[in-house]
């Protein structure tokens, strides 16, 4: 039976999606903690988005205002990164995983006010509707690893935030060249405030200048090139033949994935007991009911999944 344009896709963004739970086990995986795992993920991933003339092209045409607007952005990209690998550290993958899946919850409580429409009811329901899963989550770790849930809700309100403002941002630019910008911004901003993280965010406190060895470069050159713009690019093409609902669904199963990963490559199961996933199971059934409160139509902004990873790019 020949495959279809959008069979295709399909298989295209559970394959993206599967990539980006990868990140949370690499998280784990590299040894740096999460100041300079980031800093290097996005220097690495601006490097090879610089080697591609189109970037420089889609630069030159930039206004001001717009590029201090993508810079904002990427200082939010390089916070959310930032609490997302430190809740991994602080906890681990499955539990820095479940947290964004609150992402959409913040989203839809965040998003009226920055794009300034009205409220509705039915999303502050469906925030509602996630606590008592949150509830089991918290309860479900070890109390060792309840600073990693706390970071990681963090990190979840972070991707809301920015996710928000890219909405309004994304589609004046060059998909890559808005990457490249955002996170050389967000790389700029982790060197400034490397010196005052003890102060504001200790637990995430760390040299930021560490040389990886070769096993974690190796690791990190695969956060960069495979789960970062790998999947970009084969999204951006995917989305042509997807609809927002069917994309919001598939993306719905990165934290499914991440923890079946995290089960498989790294035994965290044995560490997180049932309450843990009876609440992963309230908040990631909640958030598969998330599009049916939207209208099927197509995807207008895929750009944001160059710092997103995927997430809410269903207006």
């Amino acid at each position: 039976m020949p495959m279809t344009d959008t069979r295709r896709a399909l298989l295209q963004i559970h394959f993206c999606v599967l990539l980006w739970g990868v990140t949370a086990i690499l998280g784990v995986l590299i040894s740096l903690p999460a100041l300079p795992l980031v800093w290097w993920r996005m220097l690495l991933v601006v490097a090879l988005l610089a080697l591609l003339p189109r970037v420089w092209r889609g630069l030159r045409q930039l206004s001001p205002a717009l590029l201090a607007g993508y810079c904002g952005v990427g200082a939010l990209v390089a916070l959310h990164w930032l609490t997302f690998y430190g809740a991994a550290k602080l906890a681990n993958a499955s539990v820095a995983a479940t947290c964004i899946a609150l992402a959409p919850v913040f989203t839809a409580v965040i998003e009226p006010w920055v794009a300034k429409r009205p409220f509705q009811l039915r999303e502050l329901a469906f925030g509602i509707a996630v606590l008592p899963g949150v509830a089991l989550v918290v309860g479900g770790v070890p109390d060792g690893m309840r600073l990693g849930v706390l970071v990681g809700a963090l990190s979840a309100l972070l991707v809301a935030v920015f996710g928000s403002l890219n909405k309004r941002l994304v589609s004046h630019a060059d998909p890559l060249t808005v990457t490249a910008v955002e996170l050389g911004a967000g790389t700029i901003t982790l060197t400034v405030l490397a010196p005052l993280l003890p102060f504001l965010l200790p637990a995430l406190a760390s040299p930021l200048w560490v040389v990886p060895n070769l096993r974690d470069s190796l690791l990190l050159l695969t956060l960069a090139g495979v789960c970062t713009l790998l999947p970009f690019a084969l999204a951006l093409v995917a989305l042509r033949h997807l609809s927002a609902y069917t994309v919001q669904l598939v993306t719905n199963l990165e934290p499914v994935y991440a923890i079946v990963l995290a089960i498989l490559l790294l035994g965290e199961q044995r560490v997180l007991t049932p309450l843990f996933y009876a609440g992963v199971a309230i908040i990631v059934g909640a958030v598969f009911l998330h599009p049916l409160l939207n209208r099927r139509k197509p995807v207008q902004h895929p750009e944001i999944l160059g710092t997103a990873e995927a997430r809410n790019i269903a207006e």
